[in-house]
């Protein structure tokens, strides 16, 4: 029986064990770790051979792990968790890594910070690469999976091993268009008047931000979106409102004219959420300065 030679295994294969178990397919986890589909099949073998097991079968149009894969997920995380703590007190230089991250985020936090800190870091020589995910009302299963290594969202999700940081705060108004209808102008006109609104994958609504004030009493939405960026389209030329942060004007609601809310309700803020591991990791601290200051500027 040949015995299992641990050397074989490495910090990049069990990333990739990790991804296709995540995503159930090759092809998928190829494309979110930016490699060919032959080297994660190179790679899959690799780890095959080295674990006596087939590890993944092909069900339908994807992937079944076995008992023996599903054993190793806490595993193969704990070992990765451990050697990027090796890292912590490295020498860190952003102009001599390339670094990447997996963010996830709604339209609002992702088109009005990254561009802007995309293009600052270039212009300065660092090397970044950026990959995005929605985060609608987001689970802290990202972050522990590491699908993910940042969140940023008004609603961050609660855990030990959490952390969250405030980067923005932002006051609800009303977006419409000028040329069809004046904003509501009470509560009672806002309750009665049509909406639009985003509904996230888990089901729970954009409206769960609105706090202090009695949500049943407002007419339910007339349209229903997966993300904020459809808005305008349905918005414009109608009579329809949304009601979302300021910030929007900046970025997907910017062809749209807002209005304040006609009664009181607090303030959004926007959360930059991340795992304990990641913490003191000299490049993930960095890059969480760099999106905060970018933020910072947004208020100012």
């Amino acid at each position: 029986m040949r015995k299992t030679d641990f050397t074989d295994l490495d910090g990049k294969v069990l990333r990739v064990f990790l991804t296709i178990l995540e995503e159930s397919s090759v092809s998928k986890a190829a494309d979110r770790l930016g490699v060919t589909q032959s080297a994660i099949s190179h790679t899959l073998a690799k780890l095959r051979q080295v674990l006596g097991d087939p590890l993944f079968v092909r069900s339908g149009q994807g992937l079944t792990p076995t008992e023996r894969a599903l054993s190793l997920k806490d595993p193969a995380q704990n070992v990765l968790d451990a050697m990027r703590a090796l890292t912590e007190n490295r020498p860190f230089d952003p102009m001599l890594e390339e670094m990447q991250f997996q963010i996830a985020t709604n339209d609002m936090p992702r088109e009005l910070i990254f561009p802007e800190l995309l293009r600052a870091t270039r212009a300065e020589g660092v090397r970044l690469r950026l990959g995005f995910i929605p985060s609608g009302v987001p689970d802290p299963d990202l972050l522990r999976s590491d699908r993910c290594q940042l969140m940023l969202t008004p609603l961050p999700p609660d855990g030990p091993d959490i952390f969250q940081k405030r980067i923005l705060s932002s006051p609800l108004m009303i977006f419409y268009d000028a040329e069809r209808r004046c904003p509501p102008d009470s509560w009672h006109a806002y309750c009665a008047t049509e909406h639009v609104d985003v509904r996230f994958p888990d089901g729970r609504s954009s409206r769960a931000v609105m706090r202090g004030v009695d949500q049943s009493q407002i007419r339910p939405p007339t349209v229903t979106l997966p993300h904020f960026n459809a808005i305008p389209s349905f918005v414009k030329g109608s009579d329809l409102i949304s009601t979302d942060t300021a910030l929007m004007k900046r970025g997907p609601l910017a062809a749209l004219d807002c209005a304040p809310l006609p009664f009181k309700c607090e303030p959004v803020s926007i959360y930059m959420v991340w795992h304990q591991r990641s913490a003191n990791d000299p490049a993930h601290r960095w890059v969480r300065n760099r999106i905060e200051s970018t933020a910072r500027a947004l208020q100012t």
